[in-house]
């Protein structure tokens, strides 16, 4: 990929050369095989078309200084992978198969792979979808996983700065008994409209309430969050929120830094009380967050002044990105390296 200016490419769809797919038929599993098609042939009445049978995942690989490539917590992926197939009824994809997959989808676009001075990365999209017809709501008796790459750019083409969020009170995100916990395309469906809004009026996300009492963070649109006070870092604990691979990796590194960590429920006053605040997940690592603002209520809460993220939000930003990179160690065994 000579001609490609890695630095400049934002986080979208790019067409690579190849893709991985392997087919559930006749209560099996079949072998991955490799297509490079953009699209799938689908039945009309494919139960991901009309009960949302459909889960994904996202996580990346990055190319070290030394010219390795390191998928960051492949393993994790496949299991909450599995997890939102217990969510919706869907055959479960076994965790060998997926990480075979993954690693056979890389290999196949190898050329694809940002160089390590560019700052970009190789996203990986694992999705698995109902693709046996189904017209009374039942789950599907055939389904379709596919792995497909794409390079995309670094998240903060201008340096780690700080971004405002709202609270839009008229909005949930996810019933707290629902699929929240689940990475399935109807949660995402939900936060589309409000998720407008919001970039409407110059915001970069909206930080959702608890859906019963509207009293509790849950979590932002695309993220999970945390905030920061007295050396502890504080993360919402809910029935709706998507377990974040990045939050639960963030937990682990504050941990060893020797901060306290709290997962539990965050009412939304305590927002005054933050040092920092943030926003996690695979795309930015972590989103600093500017201010808060609680439309309804008129109220606002500020972290930084100046759009410079937190001390601490920075270092554990800082030591995420070396272990991804394979700039420092990985003491947590979170590193798959392609051979």
């Amino acid at each position: 990929m000579k001609n490609m200016d890695w630095s400049s490419l934002g986080f979208g769809y790019l067409k690579t050369d190849y893709n991985v797919r392997c087919y559930f038929r006749d209560g099996k599993w079949g072998e991955l095989e490799i297509s490079s098609s953009e699209t799938i042939n689908m039945h009309m009445a494919a139960t991901c078309l009309h009960y949302g049978q459909e889960a994904f995942e996202g996580l990346k690989a990055f190319k070290g200084k030394d010219g390795k490539i390191r998928i960051f917590r492949l393993e994790e992926n496949a299991k909450r992978l599995q997890s939102s197939c217990d969510g919706i009824l869907m055959e479960k994809f076994p965790v060998e198969k997926f990480n075979e997959a993954v690693i056979k989808t890389i290999k196949l676009n190898e050329r694809f792979v940002p160089p390590y001075e560019s700052g970009a990365s190789l996203y990986i999209r694992p999705l698995l979808v109902g693709t046996g017809p189904q017209i009374g709501v039942s789950p599907a008796n055939e389904y379709l996983f596919i792995v497909f790459v794409m390079p995309v750019g670094p998240y903060f083409k201008e340096g780690f700065k700080t971004t405002p969020v709202c609270i839009l009170r008229e909005y949930d995100r996810a019933a707290p008994l629902g699929t929240g916990t689940y990475k399935v395309g109807g949660n995402y469906a939900a936060s589309l409209v409000p998720g407008q809004k919001a970039h409407d009026m110059g915001y970069s996300a909206v930080l959702y309430l608890d859906a019963k009492e509207k009293k509790y963070i849950d979590e932002c649109g695309p993220a999970n969050f945390f905030g920061i006070k007295n050396n502890t870092y504080v993360t919402p604990e809910s029935t709706s929120i998507l377990p974040s691979i990045t939050n639960k990796s963030l937990i682990q590194i504050a941990e060893s830094m020797g901060m306290k960590v709290e997962r539990r429920q965050v009412p939304v006053e305590e927002l005054s009380t933050f040092e920092e605040a943030g926003m996690c997940g695979t795309a930015a690592v972590i989103s600093p967050i500017e201010r808060i603002d609680d439309l309804n209520e008129e109220k606002t809460y500020t972290f930084s002044k100046d759009g410079t993220p937190g001390k601490i939000s920075e270092k554990l930003y800082r030591k995420l990105r070396a272990i991804q990179y394979g700039d420092e160690p990985d003491p947590f065994g979170w590193i798959t390296v392609v051979e």
